[in-house]
């Protein structure tokens, strides 16, 4: 049968709070500044969204391919999307599910391959991970000072950078980080992305290659030789 996922904290509410109050200050027309962040508030419901489908369908426990395993999927599926928008289309030889959530605005598509006890939450045979690509970061501040770190390829930067700002957020928020700043440790970047658990950064789908960050090195421009 299925089981939930385990959901973690969400910080997209304190960062449309902040929205709240740059955006006003940053434009003058209110309607403007309303639309910016009603657009906002859409775009990041519909990537959780996609994020959430995607999980439950690769952590998803489905033992067998029994109607009444199916029918319970289903239903879990309709309390996030409702009822009469998810299909599922039993597949016997892939041992698989193939599903379908069809929204006003949107379609999701996923498959829910069977697991053994055995396999766990261990990942089949057949799937592939998105290969990483470099994805170097550094503060309005110091722009020279550059953290190299990698996202997935089917990820763009603006989304790498969202999950980045959120699990900074989560991590601050966690035992460790309130731990850390009853020791005074600065609430910062450079503090969090030194600390933070390389399975905490593999949770959003990025990936640390160095923990010390280093300058860009300038090359010097040889003269051309006559």
């Amino acid at each position: 049968m299925a089981k939930k996922s385990k959901q973690k904290p969400k910080s997209e509410v304190q960062l449309l709070e902040l929205l709240k109050t740059v955006l006003p200050k940053a434009v003058p027309d209110p309607k403007l500044a309303q639309k910016i962040l009603t657009a906002c508030e859409m775009e990041i419901k519909a990537k959780n969204r996609v994020v959430s489908f995607d999980k439950f369908c690769q952590t998803c426990k489905l033992p067998d391919l029994n109607p009444e395993t199916i029918a319970e999927v289903q239903a879990e599926l309709e309390q996030s999307f409702g009822k009469g928008k998810v299909s599922l289309v039993p597949h016997p030889q892939k041992k698989a599910v193939s599903v379908e959530v069809v929204l006003q605005d949107e379609t999701f598509e996923g498959v829910i391959r069977i697991k053994s006890p055995e396999e766990g939450e261990g990942e089949t045979e057949d799937e592939v991970k998105p290969r990483m690509t470099p994805f170097p970061v550094a503060l309005p501040g110091d722009p020279e000072l550059i953290w190299m770190l990698a996202r997935p390829e089917n990820r763009s930067s603006e989304e790498a950078a969202i999950a980045l700002t959120q699990v900074q957020d989560e991590f601050w928020e966690s035992k460790t980080g309130q731990k850390l700043l009853r020791d005074r440790v600065e609430r910062s970047f450079p503090e969090f992305i030194s600390r933070a658990p390389a399975k905490m950064l593999s949770e959003v789908g990025l990936k640390r290659h160095y923990k010390e960050p280093e300058p860009i090195k300038q090359l010097k421009v040889l003269k051309a030789r006559r």
